[in-house]
């Protein structure tokens, strides 16, 4: 499970043993042949500058029998299936980006602090960075950075505000779930000494599923009465990209699969479904038929650096207001937002997002992000990057009238948790909330992320880069016995 140490504080969460545990065994297409499937094209354009391109998928074994880790089994000697696990050096964070100053760190600094004692260690961390240059020589702080005519701005001040109301929980309640970890022997404080591995990864992985959404809007109109509201991968039936591309891909086996987009092999876990599309392109969404009792949002906020970097696109507050979350969501429905530490976003979400969904805002968490060794990966007081992230929960309200589904034994959403873990390298990469919502929802229920760059068993998931972080390449295969 993903939940190592529970505590009133919140949950120190294993990413890692998430991924791994969610049943990536694969059946070897080599080893047997006819009983699975294959589509296998390539994307090309035509001179008449239509795109056509093929989506591939090897399947695996129907038998439903699910082999135990590292292990391979064999079916009238013809079939083989081998275990993916995911790269640990993803996971494998072992100091901190920005060392704290000794009164700073986790164990030795104080729980309590006002904003003037912020912004007085800001002052000391800008003085730090401005300082070093790239080849470790000191130059004069005036030539790295520019003086302000301001020292903070307003949203900056928002910002410290809300951080002196919340930074007392995170500290504590952090330090109990480490000490927790630490004394099982998940976390290590000696981690950071001994650890000189450095994180490699690997540019381009994945890369294009964002353009191929854009060239799907050139194939030709689908016929709605006649088109398929769900792809299954069990299907031997060979299927235009155009139809997977708007439709949901549902895995419904026991078992992982491969699916092959533009020569990029990517893992399939069972039991899970999606959608590769962009935010014009949901409908195959609503066409899927399903109310989900649990909806996870990561969106794409809009902010100063992702416009320089052109890292990937974001959306207005307006777009995002425009997901169709009242459509989707069943009575009830649990609604989970991820919010970047502005406070205009934030602010947003509460005010005008939820309201506008139908949505009652029920708490706020957050997500701390830590290190091997236990420390934040960044001063807690950082005025640049903080070492937390918001979550916003709130349930969809629905007619007065309409009487309530029956709890079994529901627990109502607590006002504040943390869910701290050591983060993944891989930009943009959450946490999982099935397990720590567990106490929340009922079981067995239907959830949903939007904006979702993985898939989840039992979970169906839509985005213009879902596939991404499950490219093969991102995995290791272990060896067959």
């Amino acid at each position: 499970m993903s939940v190592v140490h529970r505590l009133t504080a919140g949950w120190l969460v294993d990413h890692l043993s998430f991924i791994n545990h969610c049943g990536y065994e694969v059946c070897d297409s080599f080893a047997y042949s006819g009983d699975g499937v294959t589509l296998d094209n390539s994307v090309t354009s035509s001179g008449g500058g239509h795109a056509t391109s093929t989506f591939a998928c090897v399947s695996s074994s129907r038998d439903g029998h699910i082999p135990g880790p590292g292990g391979a089994i064999e079916t009238e000697g013809r079939t083989t299936k081998t275990r993916y696990v995911f790269r640990e050096e993803f996971f494998d964070v072992s100091k901190p980006r920005i060392a704290a100053a000794p009164e700073e760190q986790l164990w030795q600094g104080c729980s309590e602090v006002n904003v003037t004692e912020i912004k007085a260690n800001s002052h000391r961390e800008e003085h730090q960075e401005g300082t070093k240059s790239g080849v470790g020589d000191f130059v004069p702080s005036a030539r790295k950075k520019r003086k302000r005519k301001c020292v903070f701005n307003q949203g900056e001040l928002d910002a410290l505000e809300y951080h002196s109301k919340v930074r007392k929980l995170l500290w504590e309640g952090t330090l109990h779930l480490v000490q927790e970890g630490l004394k099982s022997g998940f976390l290590h404080r000696t981690t950071a000494e001994l650890s000189c591995r450095k994180n490699v990864v690997p540019g381009n992985i994945g890369c294009g599923l964002a353009e191929l959404c854009e060239m799907a809007k050139q194939f030709p109109a689908v016929d709605e009465s006649d088109h398929q509201a769900v792809y299954v991968l069990d299907d031997e039936t060979s299927v235009p990209e155009q139809d997977l591309l708007s439709c949901v891909t549902e895995n419904s086996s026991n078992s992982a699969k491969i699916v092959v987009l533009m020569g990029q092999k990517y893992l399939v876990p069972p039991k899970s479904s999606f959608l590769l599309s962009d935010i014009s392109c949901l409908q195959p969404l609503l066409n899927y038929k399903k109310k989900y009792d649990v909806i996870v949002i990561d969106p794409p906020w809009e902010n100063k650096s992702v416009k320089r970097s052109n890292r990937y696109s974001h959306l207005s507050s307006w777009q995002i207001k425009q997901i169709p979350v009242p459509a989707l969501a069943a009575p009830n429905c649990l609604v989970v937002t991820w919010v970047t530490n502005r406070q205009k976003h934030l602010r947003f979400v509460k005010d005008e997002l939820y309201p506008y969904w139908s949505v009652k805002t029920l708490a706020e968490w957050h997500w701390v992000k830590i290190t091997r060794a236990g420390e934040f990966v960044l001063p807690l007081d950082s005025l640049h990057k903080k070492p937390y992230e918001v979550l916003v929960l709130g349930r969809v309200q629905g007619d007065v009238k309409e009487p309530l589904r029956k709890s079994e034994d529901v627990l109502p959403i607590p006002e504040h948790k943390l869910i701290v873990s050591i983060p993944c390298s891989l930009h943009s990469h959450k946490p999982p909330l099935a397990a720590v919502l567990a106490d929340f929802i009922k079981p067995d229920v239907e959830c949903l992320e939007l904006f979702a760059r993985n898939l989840q068993p039992g979970w169906t998931s839509w985005g213009n880069e879902v596939l991404k972080f499950q490219h093969i390449d991102y995995f290791t295969l272990l060896q067959n016995e």
